[in-house]
């Protein structure tokens, strides 16, 4: 019923502002006054709204708090496992590198010797290479695989494309607001509005 009758008065509101004419300083005193009542009735519908949507938000906020708190433990297992395994995939992987770096110079240099002398005064004895790792764990419960995934960091801010510079509205607003001069790439204007102060009677 409360919302209703604040829905009644803003129709109300809507159809007066859309009919009436300002012609006169009587008028703009008639619409002062109006606008001092649109004041009120906006303040009245937030109050509304926040009576309904405050015990929701800090319900929600609780359930939310709640969750991450019990799945915080869970996310920090699951990094520090995933980064031992991939640390251990990256360990063989250079083991892996340094045995076959070992057994190319090994045969390049009895290559060398059979150029140099026609023959090899001692055999070649490579290392044993250990396999590469594999691409995808299986198990009972499961499988594991490595993805590439491409990410990005911004190394020099000045050098992106002008189609990847994202305004910061927010900031901008504050800054304008508070009395910056100029920015450049900005226009900074003003704009005739009108702020409304209830008498306190």
């Amino acid at each position: 019923a409360a919302i209703q009758e604040l829905h009644g008065e803003a129709l109300g509101l809507l159809h007066y502002a859309e009919t009436r004419t300002i012609a006169s300083l009587e008028d703009m005193k008639s619409a002062t006054n109006d606008l001092t009542i649109i004041g009120r009735a906006k303040k009245s519908i937030e109050d509304k709204r926040k009576e309904y949507t405050g015990p929701i938000n800090e319900h929600l906020k609780a359930i939310n708090d709640t969750f991450k708190w019990l799945s915080e433990p869970i996310l920090q297992a699951e990094k520090i496992t995933k980064d031992k395994m991939l640390a251990f995939d990256a360990e063989q992987r250079r083991i892996r590198q340094e045995q076959e770096e070992i057994n190319r110079k090994r045969l390049e240099a009895a290559q060398a010797e059979m150029r140099l002398k026609s023959e090899l005064t001692e055999s070649v004895n490579l290392v044993e290479v250990i396999p590469e790792p594999p691409k995808r764990i299986y198990t009972e419960m499961g499988t594991v695989g490595q993805l590439t995934v491409r990410k990005y960091r911004v190394i020099n801010f000045a050098e992106l494309p002008d189609q990847y510079k994202i305004e910061n509205s927010a900031l901008l607003n504050k800054v304008v607001k508070a009395g910056i001069p100029s920015i450049p790439g900005v226009e900074i204007y003003t704009e005739q509005t009108l702020r409304v102060t209830p008498s306190s009677y």
